[in-house]
């Protein structure tokens, strides 16, 4: 339970929320070709950047603004569906920040913290008096308000969200120094020799790209940083060592401010930037008591749904079975005569019979025709799988097909399928 006695006011309703969804996410190859990261698919109805905006929208915050500019079309289409229920009236704002060149010509967002500086006029109209930035490409659950409190009660510049790693796998992160009453004395992006937590030497805390900040103390630094040439204007690299430096810095874990639900046995929070970790994330949703729990009522994970038919099974005969075991299936999906096993399917999947789908990740509106054997695949939104297909059973073969991942998933798109019936 939080304390708000000292100010008896939820700081949430003074805050905005600044999401950072410009990312194309390279590492998830072609499944971006289309789509900026964050508006990747995840868990059977959602986004990625679903779980940033609910988790604002839980903790009690009303103003909330996306800045996007890569291949947007998906993300914002996407917002405009799901997100639109805030009511001006209501003190409430929801707005698109499309990167629209609004500084000069030939000037995009060039940095994290650029992608702020150039929608500094926005941010002052709405007069709120706390901003928090968050990346809108990561799957947590988390109350922004523990984080605000702690803000306001240690007088900070900045806090900053920190997520507690092993130390040596700590070393693709900006990770914390910080003293013992949570005080950062260093910020070092990527470190060879991760610095430890005090009292804990084999773990380390990484920065998970949350601040929180006083409005006009960020919009005064932002404007310093605008007018320096050396500055590349971004948040990891300039203006949180910065304020390091010269100001006060606060690290805040994660797990002082994570939602759980009884089931959930450990603080989740995942980057699933790459396909091994993207298929991880998703296959992991369908194991017995998962890590992460979609069905607690009390945090819920709001999205845009599109209108579907109940999920359907049909055929029973031996060998031509509608099954799915260990999965789950979303609405609009057929199983027809087909097996499927440990796998997450999106709205509008049908699977025809003789089929087998196993360990897969399958985007919305997939057809997988009949007789297909399909083991550990990604496969795009809306691609046609032809009868026969085998996937995942001769690594050489798949992977002069499909990308094939470091960790032997698949990922298959139409262009790739189109390519095999030259």
């Amino acid at each position: 339970m939080i304390d708000h006695s000292h100010n008896n006011r939820r700081l949430a309703r003074e805050a905005m929320a600044f999401v950072l969804a410009g990312g194309r996410g390279s590492r998830l190859k072609e499944l971006t070709d289309r789509r900026a990261k964050p508006a990747v698919y995840f868990g059977g109805k959602s986004r990625i950047i679903d779980f940033a905006l609910s988790n604002a929208l839980n903790s009690g915050i009303r103003r909330i603004s996306v800045a996007t500019q890569y291949k947007a079309h998906s993300l914002i289409r996407h917002l405009q569906y799901g997100w639109n229920f805030f009511r001006p009236e209501r003190n409430e704002s929801f707005d698109i920040l499309p990167a629209s060149q609004r500084v000069a010509e030939d000037k995009w967002y060039v940095g994290t913290a650029d992608a702020v500086t150039q929608n500094i006029d926005i941010i002052e109209a709405h007069q709120i008096e706390y901003i928090i930035i968050l990346a809108g490409d990561h799957i947590y659950k988390q109350d922004y308000e523990i984080m605000l409190d702690q803000h306001v009660s240690s007088g900070a510049d900045v806090t900053v969200g920190c997520i507690e790693v092993p130390r040596m796998q700590a070393t693709g992160f900006g990770v914390m120094a910080v003293d013992e009453n949570s005080r950062i004395i260093d910020f070092i992006e990527k470190p060879a020799d991760p610095p430890p937590m005090p009292g804990r030497p084999d773990q380390a805390l990484a920065s998970m790209g949350i601040y929180v900040f006083t409005t006009r103390f960020l919009i005064d630094l932002l404007r310093d940083d605008q007018d320096d040439p050396n500055s590349s204007h971004d948040f990891g690299k300039d203006i949180i060592p910065a304020i390091v430096k010269g100001g006060k810095a606060i690290a805040h874990k994660f797990s002082d401010s994570c939602v759980r639900s009884s089931s959930e046995a450990e603080p989740y929070w995942r980057d699933v930037g790459t396909i091994d970790a993207f298929w991880e994330a998703n296959i992991d949703l369908t194991d017995f008591i998962p890590a992460l729990d979609l069905y607690d009522h009390k945090w819920p994970i709001w999205t845009y749904t599109e209108l579907a038919a109940p999920a359907k099974f049909i055929h029973d005969e031996d060998g031509r079975r509608g099954a799915a075991t260990s999965s789950l299936v979303s609405g609009g999906c057929i199983i027809s005569g087909a097996r499927v096993d440990k796998s997450l399917l999106f709205t509008g999947v049908h699977a025809h019979s003789y089929s087998d789908v196993e360990h897969c990740v399958v985007l919305p509106y997939v057809s997988v025709n009949r007789g297909a054997r399909l083991t550990k695949c990604v496969i795009d939104k809306g691609v046609i799988i032809p009868s026969d297909l085998v996937v995942g059973e001769d690594p050489e073969l798949d992977a002069s097909r499909f990308r094939r991942s470091e960790g032997g998933i698949c990922l298959i798109t139409q262009d790739m399928i189109d390519r095999l019936q030259l």
